[in-house]
């Protein structure tokens, strides 16, 4: 089965309750998958296609369900590992799934309760480890 990925979304924004909690828990379980946060702002942080700021007033974004692919079964575990330790909550223990065959997701609720799953759909090739976006 083909994956085409990098063509529909632009980006994910996620506001939250507290920012450096939010922070903190992003730094941990993105690093487990290789991905550092930038820029680092009182502001915002981005991950790639991931933005996340402060809620001020309004209610924070919640019960949004975001999949971060990664290279393998053990980071799939390493992340769902790591969630716990950086104060998630377990919503799916590291394991195969039924959605298609070779299908390997973990899943948290992070500390304004999105799901956030980790998964590996098996051995594949990339075509490119990224699409890359220039202005004209």
């Amino acid at each position: 089965m083909e994956f085409h990925r990098g063509r529909l979304l632009d980006h994910v924004h996620l506001r939250v309750k507290d920012l450096q909690r939010s922070h903190d828990f992003y730094q941990t379980v993105l690093a487990i998958l290789g991905f550092t946060l930038s820029p680092d702002t009182p502001h915002y942080f981005a991950c790639d296609e991931l933005f996340v700021s402060p809620a001020g007033d309004d209610p924070p974004t919640a019960a949004v369900h975001i999949a971060f692919q990664t290279s393998s079964r053990a980071a799939v575990d390493e992340f769902h590992k790591a969630a716990l330790a950086a104060g998630a909550i377990d919503n799916g223990a590291p394991g195969e799934r039924d959605y298609h065959p070779g299908y390997y997701g973990a899943f948290v609720r992070d500390p304004d309760g999105n799901n956030i799953e980790a998964v590996y759909h098996g051995p594949n090739r990339r075509s490119a480890d990224s699409v890359v976006v220039r202005p004209a």
